[in-house]
């Protein structure tokens, strides 16, 4: 498959601003694999499509205040700095993302917060745009991350253009959301609300939790035509063993096992054996799924409608084929969907 094949005109007033007023209210397209019907929904429908016995695996990370504004010393220049992970606790060392970085040089310091209350020095640069920064914090490391975190504004994706509003701590955040770790929100989670997760338990539908701490690289554009020439960057996943006994249960009784998004699917296909049966994994991985592609784990998936271009949509193509997901996405945009983080989703069944 070729980049190319993913371009698609998305008006820029189909990007959702904002998510729905409640989570479970958004709209939901069902997409049948085997018929290639599409149905028209309200999210919280998708307890219809599924029975006792069940199983949804869901990505429980959970996203940090990950994106500050600082000062450059003397000059008094206005950066952006994207925290990405904490490479060592002690030291207090970050690897983050600078705007603009040709400001930024090895040995500046980097003032935040209104009383530049914290102090971050810059020791290395890893990229371009990449700099390791040391913040400059005497205390315990818990009152340093609470100190840190409570200077960051909540990440959301740059392709919502508007300024960070006080909703989007909260709702760029799953409801399950317990392991902290990324700098993206898991967006097919987004939908769940607590009430639907209680009817799905009464109705029997059993939960599985993995964690992928998602990150920047699903944002990242595609630079070549030939899709196996692009390299995804590396995200850490654990599968743990009681996420395993509840998928393969689910397998082995002959019960639907469904995705909850990209990460989830990319998770499971990492952490499969030969036999099909979900292992148990901790540690990294960056693959990249595009049609064509056989999946071994789940038999249908929940997902957003993505952007042109994107690896989310190329992972989504691979699993509903990619004829009947782009046709789908023409509906979408004739019948008003909306895309991205905030938007409308889509079920996918394999029966």
């Amino acid at each position: 498959m070729k980049l190319s094949q993913f371009k698609f005109k998305l008006p820029e007033e189909r990007i959702a601003l904002h998510p729905a007023k409640y989570r479970d209210e958004s709209r939901l397209m069902v997409v049948h694999k085997s018929t290639g019907q599409i149905e028209h929904c309200v999210f919280k429908d998708i307890l219809n499509y599924f029975d006792d016995g069940d199983a949804f695996i869901f990505n429980d990370t959970k996203v940090f205040p990950a994106r500050l504004y600082g000062n450059k010393e003397k000059t008094g220049a206005r950066i952006e700095v994207f925290l990405l992970r904490e490479l060592n606790p002690d030291l207090r060392l970050w690897d983050v993302l600078v705007d603009p970085a040709r400001k930024i040089r090895i040995g500046n310091k980097l003032y935040f917060g209104e009383d530049d209350s914290m102090v971050a020095e810059v020791i290395d640069n890893t990229t371009s745009r990449g700099r390791t920064l040391r913040f400059l914090y005497d205390g315990p490391h818990d009152e340093f991350k609470k100190a840190l975190y409570a200077l960051g504004e909540a990440p959301i994706p740059t392709f919502i253009n508007r300024p960070v509003d006080e909703d989007d701590a909260e709702r760029f955040q799953t409801i399950y959301a317990r392991h902290e770790g990324a700098v993206t929100a898991p967006t097919a989670g987004l939908h769940f609300s607590r009430e639907l997760m209680k009817r799905m338990e009464i109705k029997g539908i059993d939960f599985a939790f993995i964690t992928m701490h998602a990150g920047l690289g699903n944002f990242r554009e595609i630079d070549v035509e030939d899709l196996t020439k692009h390299k995804m960057d590396s995200e850490q996943m654990f599968v743990e063993a009681e996420a395993c006994r509840v998928v393969n249960r689910a397998k082995d009784a002959g019960k639907n096992v469904c995705a909850v998004g990209t990460t989830v699917m990319r998770t499971i296909e990492t952490a499969v054996g030969t036999d099909g049966h979900l292992k148990e994994f901790e540690g990294w991985t960056n693959k990249f799924i595009f049609p064509p592609y056989d999946f071994s784990v789940a038999n249908s998936m929940v997902t957003n409608f993505h952007l042109p271009l994107s690896t989310l949509l190329m992972l989504v193509a691979a699993y509903g084929g990619y004829e009947l997901i782009m046709e789908a996405y023409d509906v979408a945009l004739k019948e008003d969907y909306r895309f991205g983080t905030y938007g409308d989703a889509m079920l996918i069944l394999d029966k």
